[in-house]
């Protein structure tokens, strides 16, 4: 089947845009998380910065795991399918448990680690009980992922969207109530913004999961779900298809992590603005990513079809909308920066302090929506290993190194660790782009 070039970008935005407004709600919960803990207090602002942005490794993780999902069933469907892809649901269940259980091992090794992380001694009891309660949230996340990726691989992408919604709206609910102690609720603070996360996230997994169980368009898929009973080596083959991906978007968000321990190190005004433009830089990464999801299931589907030949036109059509994302991202972050800030806090030492970050921050936009589009058409292939070591030579040997080199020992501070992010994310494009058409040339 011929698609015109602008029938391709009509498509993807036809996917992608649901997904994108889904992830609208997570920008305005990221929004309306650091604005009320932030207005609520500094000390409170500084540790949920320090908190989320370790989880952002570890959710990060998880859905890069649920990617490995997506193109498997949708080369499912694109064989006409959709039971064979119910099973492979079932196998990424189980497989995702286990990865998952894994992950929040790792995540108590690092709580027990806490106070030998150089981070200021008086966040710890801030710290402590918020770092739990995303703890628990996890599981949740990862269920909530992986059916998330199956309802996507049938172009089914509203259905991620409602949910996620509904689920943030009932989060900033509870935030207010429980951050404040508005009526009868108590006054938690930080660990109020703990339980409205924990809350919204156990609604969501339950949400979507009984949305595919009632579904019409999923009763063959259903049939697959319970026809198979998932062996060790089916397991095995998921982990094969999910790991690499996962370490690939866990490395990415890695470097982000570890900036954010860096800017501890400088100090709580430095760690409390980071907070703030790590929460504004989700408006071009989350468009970014649902328009990068949406062409790496249209890519799925050509090559499970066998229209080999739709696949360059569908990348060039990807290319030219994540770029103008990017440029308007960048604009926004130039012409409003200074606006969006005082949504987030009143301390006029932390506003001065992010404001040295915009330009940094717009710079960063154009080499992040590049990345983020061949990653995803590489997924799209199933060609997955060598994102992984991609993503280790641009997260872990350039962009950490050279935001450490920036900010200390040249002395550019917290703009220095931001300046970095443009490198490792330039060297990630490139290289991406390069493996992707080089797996093309051998498809065809």
């Amino acid at each position: 089947m011929h698609f015109s070039p602008h029938r391709h970008c009509s498509e993807t935005l036809r996917i992608g845009l649901p997904i994108a407004i889904g992830q609208v709600g997570v920008i305005i919960l990221g929004f309306a998380d650091t604005m009320m803990v932030g207005r609520y207090a500094t000390s409170a602002l500084a540790a949920a910065s320090f908190v989320n942005n370790l989880f952002n490794l570890v959710t990060m993780l998880l859905l890069g795991y649920s990617y490995g999902l997506t193109p498997l069933v949708s080369g499912c469907l694109g064989r006409g399918s959709a039971r064979s892809g119910g099973s492979v649901l079932h196998t990424a269940l189980q497989s995702g448990a286990s990865f998952t259980a894994l992950i929040m091992l790792l995540c108590a090794a690092v709580f027990i680690l806490l106070p030998w992380l150089g981070q200021p001694a008086e966040l710890l009891p801030l710290i402590r009980p918020y770092y739990l309660l995303i703890l628990a949230s996890m599981p949740f996340v990862m269920l909530f992922n992986l059916v998330r990726q199956f309802t996507d691989a049938f172009t089914d992408t509203a259905a991620g969207m409602w949910v996620l919604l509904i689920g943030n709206a009932l989060n900033i609910l509870l935030n207010y109530l429980l951050i404040y102690g508005v009526g009868p609720f108590p006054e938690w603070g930080l660990t109020g913004a703990g339980v409205a996360t924990l809350a919204a996230r156990v609604f969501m997994a339950l949400a979507i999961c009984a949305y595919v169980w009632q579904g019409k368009r999923y009763r063959q898929a259903r049939l697959g779900l319970a026809a198979v009973r998932p062996t060790p080596s089916m397991r095995r083959a998921m982990h094969r298809q999910s790991v690499p991906v996962a370490l690939q978007l866990g490395m990415e968000t890695g470097a982000f992590t570890v900036s954010c321990i860096m800017a501890g190190w400088l100090g709580v005004t430095e760690l409390a603005a980071y907070q703030v433009m790590v929460t504004i830089s989700t408006l071009g990464f989350l468009v970014y990513y649902s328009f990068g999801a949406a062409m790496s299931i249209r890519i799925a589907g050509f090559i499970g079809a066998g229209n080999l030949a739709a696949v360059r036109p569908a990348t060039r059509a990807g290319v030219v909308l994540l770029l103008a994302s990017a440029t308007v991202a960048a604009g926004v972050f130039l012409g409003f920066g200074d606006s969006l800030l005082r949504f987030f806090t009143s301390d006029e030492a932390v506003l001065a302090m992010a404001a040295t970050l915009l330009f940094p921050l717009a710079l960063y936009q154009f080499a992040d929506s590049m990345q983020t589009c061949f990653a995803n058409a590489l997924r799209g292939t199933s060609h997955v290993v060598s994102m992984m070591w991609i993503a280790f030579v641009s997260y872990i040997l350039v962009n950490i190194p050279l935001g450490y080199l920036l900010a200390f020992p040249l002395g550019f501070g917290i703009r220095g660790l931001y300046f970095a992010f443009t490198g490792g994310l330039l060297c990630a494009a490139v290289l991406y782009a390069g493996r992707f058409y080089k797996v093309l040339g051998k498809l065809h």
